[in-house]
């Protein structure tokens, strides 16, 4: 199907408004877009944040009448209406995102695979990944800098929780480097759904095991792995190290450049940390408990 999209400046107070005119002309999809690249920090569940400047996006089928859509809009909008109208080229969007995911190298020996694409280095560690509706490929900042921490870990044996743990792909990459048990643990069901799907995948599924965080079992390991976000990290600190053993490590993700000395704050008292790392504006804090 051919798409059209009109793309309306608008600002936190008239987002709403709009959407809600663009659906009463029968547009199926409203999106809100940044306007002005103003981030917008981690909102409280159930809570919508718009940006200063928010920018409006309507999908139409490309047959729709868009004169009929602009005439409500500007019969209905007391302030200046700033549109552009676009055709969208027709895509099998999922196709498209398929072919743009590549296998990606981290560290020295692991390769995150799309379980669609050929092995590069079938003698190294290679983790097959078909995320689904989880969050988790390798491709984001937040997810490659924790496998690049876990490749620089001695694994071979250990427990490993991954928290947070969407497709899998950290806590299977563990047990491919060497792990003998992993503990995912994730409030989204399709998470756990596409963890056990890519472990079944690589051949590690009586190794992994999923939970929501109202079944875990009580259990102290070696590692933990946190790609989330720097509120949850930083509320459930106590919860977190609690999965630790005493001399256990950490490595945690999902933290902004902006956010990761708090984090590091509220687990220095705990964890020798290290540098903190660093890719683009997304940041790893990392470290090993203290001894008692």
């Amino acid at each position: 199907m051919a798409w059209i999209q009109i793309r309306i400046h608008a600002n936190k107070e008239s987002a709403d408004q709009i959407s809600d005119l663009l659906l009463d002309v029968g547009c199926p999809s409203v999106t809100f877009m940044d306007g002005s690249n103003t981030p917008v920090y981690e909102p409280k569940p159930g809570e919508v944040i718009l940006w200063p400047e928010t920018m409006v996006i309507g999908l139409f089928d490309a047959a729709h009448d868009m004169d009929v859509v602009v005439a409500y809009l500007k019969a209905n909008i007391s302030d200046t209406l700033t549109y552009k109208i676009e055709q969208l080229e027709d895509k099998d969007w999922e196709r498209e995102w398929m072919d743009n995911f590549h296998p990606i190298k981290f560290g020295e020996r692991l390769w995150i695979c799309p379980s669609w694409r050929d092995i590069p280095e079938p003698d190294a560690v290679n983790v097959l990944l078909d995320p689904g509706l989880a969050f988790g490929t390798g491709t984001h900042a937040t997810t490659a800098l924790c496998l690049k921490w876990l490749e620089s870990q001695d694994l071979t044996g250990k427990t490993v929780v991954d928290f947070g743990c969407g497709s899998g792909i950290l806590g299977i990459a563990a047990i491919k480097l060497g792990a003998e048990r992993v503990i995912g643990i994730d409030i989204d069901p399709q998470a756990l759904i596409a963890s056990k799907d890519n472990a079944e995948r690589n051949g590690v599924a009586e190794q992994l095991e999923v939970y929501l965080p109202e079944n875990q079992p009580e259990f102290h390991a070696d590692i933990v792995v946190a790609n989330i976000l720097a509120q949850p990290l930083r509320e459930l600190h106590e919860i977190i190290l609690g999965f630790l053993k005493p001399t256990g490590a950490i490595a945690m993700s999902g933290i902004l450049e902006e956010q990761a000395q708090s984090v590091a704050d509220v687990y220095a008292p705990f964890v020798d940390l290290e540098a903190i790392a660093q890719e683009g504006e997304w940041t790893r804090v990392s470290g090993q408990m203290k001894a008692n």
